[in-house]
C-alpha cells in the first residue's frame, strides 16, 4: 500500500502543507508551477489592480487551459504512438512474407542447379554414345 506524504510548500509567497501519496518532489513541482502562473498573470497589465477572486479564477483558467492543451497533444501522441505500432506491426508483416519469398527462392534456385547438374551429367553421357557411335 501506498504511504502517504506531506509537504511544506510556498505558493504565492504563503507557507501550504500539501499531503498525498506523491513524492515531495511533486509538491515542489506543482507548487512551481502555480507561482509560475502567478508570476506570469502579474506581469499582465491591470492583473494587479482585480479582486483577489478574480486572480484565482484567472490562475484557475490559465491552469485549466494548460491541462486541456497537454491533454490534447498527449492524445495527438497517442494516435500517432497507435499508427506507428500499426506501421511496425505492418513492416514486420511484410517482412516476414519477404523472408518466406526468399527461403522459397533459394529453394527453387537449389532444385534448378540440382536439376542443372542432373541434365549435364545426362548431356555428357549422351556425349560419350555420339562419340562410340561415330567411331
Amino acid at each position: 500500500m501506498a504511504v502517504k506524504n506531506t509537504a511544506k510548500v510556498i505558493i504565492g509567497g504563503k507557507i501550504i502543507t500539501l499531503g498525498g501519496y506523491e513524492s515531495e518532489e511533486y509538491f515542489q513541482k506543482v507548487a512551481s508551477y502555480i507561482n509560475k502562473k502567478m508570476d506570469e498573470l502579474s506581469a499582465m497589465p491591470g492583473y494587479s489592480r482585480q479582486p483577489m477572486e478574480t486572480k484565482h479564477t484567472l490562475i484557475s483558467l490559465n491552469i485549466t487551459d494548460d491541462y486541456f492543451k497537454a491533454k490534447k497533444q498527449a492524445e495527438v501522441f497517442e494516435q500517432d504512438l497507435q499508427q506507428k505500432d500499426q506501421e511496425m506491426y505492418d513492416l514486420k508483416h511484410e517482412l516476414i512474407s519477404l523472408r518466406m519469398q526468399i527461403e522459397e527462392a533459394q529453394k527453387h534456385e537449389q532444385e534448378a542447379l540440382e536439376q542443372k547438374s542432373l541434365l549435364e551429367g545426362k548431356n555428357k553421357e549422351l556425349e560419350k554414345q555420339i562419340d562410340e557411335l561415330l567411331k
